[in-house]
């Protein structure tokens, strides 16, 4: 069968009947509710086993309900035989921390964004005991901020993020932002990135959007190395 905490759990299930059970699939949906699959390939539903919204928490619950009701699930899957839902992948975004609570990453990348310091961002943590980020500063406004400030600009990026004025206004600025945040929400630790992030490169989407899983494991040692010593 297949389910969410938000679904109480059951979407679907395989039933002992014949022409309800389809060995690779999670089965038929149950009585009273609906299964649509998006033009991206992801499952949504909604019926009368779908949670009302997240407890006092209205940014998560706009996150994953769109305006006709559908539930967003994150799951990507497709129909077999018009009426079995096989479930193929995860493309959801929002995890969980290890002490339960859950964190949205996109409105919180976009929020760092806003900073003229940061041109990508990527919040992670799941299963982790708090959030972090990977942080990649936009080169040109950092550039022109070391002239500013009379610092070498360095010619390489690789130079440019070690240097301890920028690490350290990085850090304001991460202190600065984590005060619209929640207490789950806020990042505890980031990473500066000196890579350029493009489709080309492999980290975006076509559309610009971040290709998680590729830069998870391209990134997979400094990751490790941020959650090596929690505390």
């Amino acid at each position: 069968m297949y389910g969410l905490t938000e679904t109480s759990p059951i979407i679907t299930i395989n039933r002992l009947e014949k022409d309800y059970c389809k060995l690779g699939t999670v089965g038929t949906t149950i009585e009273g509710v609906e299964v649509k699959i998006n033009d991206d390939g992801e499952i949504l539903t909604r019926g009368h086993n779908v949670m009302i919204e997240y407890y006092k928490d209205e940014t998560l619950t706009k996150s994953v309900f769109d305006e006709e009701g559908w539930f967003h699930t994150g799951d990507v899957g497709h129909w077999v035989e018009g009426k079995f839902l096989a479930v193929t992948d995860r493309s959801k975004e929002i995890f969980k921390l290890s002490n339960g609570k859950f964190v949205a990453p996109q409105p919180l990348e976009n929020k760092l964004k806003e900073s003229a310091f940061i041109d990508q961002a990527m919040v992670v943590g799941e299963h982790q005991k708090f959030a972090s980020a990977l942080l990649l500063p936009d080169f040109k406004y950092l550039r022109e901020w070391c002239d500013i400030n009379k610092l070498s600009p360095k010619k390489e990026n690789s130079e440019l993020v070690g240097l301890q004025e920028v690490k350290e206004a990085l850090n304001n600025e991460i202190s600065r932002l984590n005060r619209s945040f929640s207490e789950a929400e806020r990042i505890m630790r980031f990473r500066i990135i000196s890579d350029e992030w493009s489709p080309v490169t492999g980290e975006l989407s076509a559309s610009l959007k971040l290709k998680r899983k590729f830069i998870e494991s391209k990134y997979s040692e400094i990751l490790d190395d941020i959650y090596r010593r929690q505390s």
